[in-house]
């Protein structure tokens, strides 16, 4: 099976995808919309989302765009040998798009594929890490923008990745236990962190211009904030307390990519 490129590029595949199923007039959900779907269900982020996506995509163009299931191991272990052979990439890179395969085939396809024995793999280099002395880590956190200097502190003195530090909420932080509460962080765990004492009161500050901007929002009709995995439709009320909203909130409102609810959402990454 394969598909005529409009010279659009990528444009025309949704349509192409369309139909999956084999009955003719009945439209079967759109190839990318079954993986989007399902990747909601797993409860994956909107990066692993966007990422998955454009594997499967590449994929698909990669093989003058025929339907996955009429593929199978073969093409996938020689289109993860042409990223590291003529692409270069990165180990991680195609680790990464090996997962998304493997998402597609299983998750959405219901397919399992052969093991992987002949691809080539992307070659991961032994690299020393670069190690700041105490001297220079202390000139770096006193350069920051006061914008940012909360969130590199806060990263350097508990070990929490970016990506925890921008979707901390106000209720996470504990200021009387000295600890801090990180949600869904790598792998879906939850983990209790330090929180250092020099940071205190800086955290203060941050949750008090952080909850004076939620109360101009109310003010204005707005006030809500995202909620995982549909707590709101279990909470409705929820979404606009105080202690769900970000300790980092970024400047403006913006429209959800999902819902198409206008909200303030945390300061980008």
């Amino acid at each position: 099976m394969s598909y005529r490129d409009d010279g659009v590029g990528i444009s025309g595949l949704n349509g192409a995808l369309s139909r999956v199923g084999s009955g003719q007039g009945v439209k079967a959900p759109r190839l990318m919309d079954q993986v989007r779907a399902r990747i909601r269900v797993k409860h994956y982020s909107l990066k692993t989302e966007a990422a998955y996506c454009g594997w499967i995509r590449r994929f698909i163009l990669a093989n003058d765009k025929r339907h996955p299931r009429a593929m199978g191991g073969a093409e996938v272990e020689a289109f993860l040998s042409r990223l590291a052979v003529e692409g270069d990439v990165a180990a991680s890179t195609q680790n990464q798009a090996l997962a998304a395969l493997l998402f597609l085939y299983r998750e959405v396809l219901g397919l399992d594929l052969p093991c992987m024995e002949n691809v080539v793999r992307a070659k991961r280099p032994a690299r020393l890490p670069v190690v700041l002395s105490v001297g220079e880590v202390r000139r770096v956190l006193d350069a920051l923008a006061p914008t940012y200097a909360p969130m590199i502190r806060l990263l350097y003195g508990t070990g929490m990745r970016v990506s925890e530090c921008v979707r901390l909420r106000v209720k996470d932080i504990d200021f009387e236990r000295g600890c801090i509460v990180v949600r869904d962080g790598k792998g879906g765990k939850d983990r209790v962190t330090m929180l250092p004492q020099q940071l205190r009161a800086t955290l203060r500050e941050s949750v008090s211009r952080a909850l004076s901007m939620h109360a101009a929002d109310v003010r204005d009709g707005f006030g809500a904030v995202f909620l995982p995995h549909a707590l709101a439709r279990k909470y409705p009320n929820a979404a606009r307390e105080t202690g769900w909203q970000y300790v980092f909130p970024a400047k403006d409102k913006s429209v959800d990519p999902r819902s198409g609810a206008v909200r303030r959402h945390h300061v980008g990454e």
